[in-house]
């Protein structure tokens, strides 16, 4: 039986890990709309995952991570 909420992390980890990679690689990098949308999707989920398994400190770090490319989609988006 596939466990939902274990596919729930990993998803939300592939996002994160997704916009590392873009970042250290990449002209995609913290400056750009697309990478502050995918940390903000890998966050939402991550956020998510973290509240579906009550990790308080988990939760906390994504919410933080979440609000933060908010923040940066905002300013990305006032810029154009």
């Amino acid at each position: 039986m596939i466990d939902y909420t274990l596919v729930i992390g990993i998803v939300g980890s592939i996002f994160i890990l997704i916009g590392f990679v873009f970042d250290e690689f990449t002209k995609i990098g913290k400056d750009t709309l697309s990478y502050n949308l995918i940390n903000f999707t890998g966050a939402s989920i991550l956020s998510y995952y973290a509240f579906l398994v009550v990790s308080w400190p988990f939760l906390i770090l994504n919410v933080i991570w979440l609000i933060v490319a908010i923040v940066k989609i905002v300013q990305i988006l006032r810029k154009s």
